[in-house]
């Protein structure tokens, strides 16, 4: 990578504490995750005391996604001329402020505002820290970044175990956020200055200067398109698994959340061996599988829609995306001539229109022909990840 394109590139010997280092970045990924968790924790109850329908909430959901999306170039921008550092130290807090607006709508559209919101502050979390991630592995010269994003779904799972306690103690959504506004915070304070302090972009030789927007890198949408059929299929299990056991698996008030939890306990456990598993099998070949689990996962649970088989379904789906967006970020992070935070944003502004069009993809369904059936329709998703990985040349 040219030393004009990246803000960061740091040598190993210039981090002597790198364990400090990795320690602070996946904290910073667990409070991304934990942030996120506490807002999928609560949709259901959310949405039914908005007395919401599916195909109006399916709507409302476009509003975090478009704003991602929106934001992606951005977002990519900042961090490269300002360091990712820094843009953590806006980004974090504001996100967080963000989750407590969603626990004070008392109407449909000011729910989809504080989505907006959340879906901006969000985005620019999403392409600082994985910068930091990417930086990371150019310290320790192997791949962890799976390993982080594991701390995102272990954050994830950890959101849900909140979020449970919260519902069963009959806590206010807003309440729940606010705490959780109070321990991000304290990871804010104790690690910011702990992270990789990349530097601002040096100004560019002549003739090297690039539009603001330009044509994309063919390997970087190619992996964006995988990363689009992954994210589809996590939007559908973040916004509706609870919705889903509820409606349709019909689990008792308690167990509603389990869907959502089984997935993202396996997809934490297979982000922390997804690392070692690339290095063992590959990376394609990893990927291929992790597509089966997804659609096999998700035809289970429509074919067999109660509990038991519900919840290992999940599970499988959990086990298949786990690996599949490291893998992206990953090999995107290293492109040999643009910048880590600029290859970031092209990947994630593709993969994220999986998240833009998977969850309200669902609601629609749901409205036309019932919720089984979209589920169905977004288990395609994980043969199409199977089928591009046969082809792509980006990924290695």
């Amino acid at each position: 990578m040219n030393s004009n394109t990246s803000s960061i590139q740091p040598p190993s010997g210039k981090y002597p504490d790198k364990r400090r280092i990795r320690i602070a970045i996946s904290l910073f990924y667990f409070s991304m995750g934990f942030c996120f968790a506490s807002w999928a924790s609560r949709i259901p109850e959310i949405k039914s005391s908005l007395g919401l329908s599916d195909a109006a909430f399916g709507t409302i959901l476009f509003a975090l996604p478009v704003a991602q999306f929106l934001m992606m170039t951005f977002s990519g921008k900042l961090v490269t001329y300002f360091g990712s550092r820094k843009v953590i130290l806006f980004a974090v807090p504001g996100y967080t402020l963000c989750l407590v607006n969603l626990g004070l709508a008392n109407h449909g559209w000011q729910l989809a505002m504080g989505l907006f919101l959340f879906g901006i502050f969000g985005n620019m979390c999403n392409i600082s820290i994985n910068t930091q991630g990417v930086a990371a592995e150019k310290i320790y010269k192997r791949p962890i970044m799976a390993a982080f994003h594991g701390g995102w779904s272990m954050a994830g799972f950890t959101g849900a175990l909140v979020g449970l306690a919260m519902m069963n103690l009959k806590i206010q959504p807003y309440v729940h956020f606010l705490i959780v506004v109070a321990i991000i915070s304290l990871i804010v304070i104790l690690n910011w200055g702990k992270l990789v302090p990349g530097k601002a972009v040096q100004a560019k030789p002549t003739g090297t200067t690039k539009k603001f927007f330009s044509k994309p890198d063919a390997g970087l949408v190619q992996l964006g398109i995988i990363g689009f059929c992954s994210m589809a299929s996590e939007g559908a299990m973040f916004d509706w698994s609870g919705i889903y056991f509820k409606d349709v698996v019909q689990a008792p008030h308690a167990l509603i959340i389990l869907g959502y939890t089984s997935f993202m306990i396996t997809m934490a456990a297979g982000r922390f061996m997804a690392d070692r598993l690339v290095v063992k099998f590959g990376r394609k070949h990893l990927l291929q599988v992790s597509g089966i689990l997804i659609s096999s996962g998700l035809l289970i649970s429509v074919i067999f829609p109660y509990l038991v088989p519900s919840t290992l379904a999940f599970m499988m789906v959990g086990l298949g995306v786990s690996s599949i967006v490291p893998s992206v970020y990953s090999a995107a992070g290293r492109h040999a001539t643009i910048a880590p935070g600029i290859a970031l944003a092209t990947v994630s502004s593709v993969s994220y229109l999986g998240f833009l069009m998977g969850p309200p993809l669902i609601g629609y369904i749901s409205a036309a022909a019932g919720l089984r059936y979209s589920f169905a329709v977004i288990g395609i998703f994980g043969f199409c990840i199977t089928f591009l990985v046969a082809r792509i040349k980006a990924m290695h």
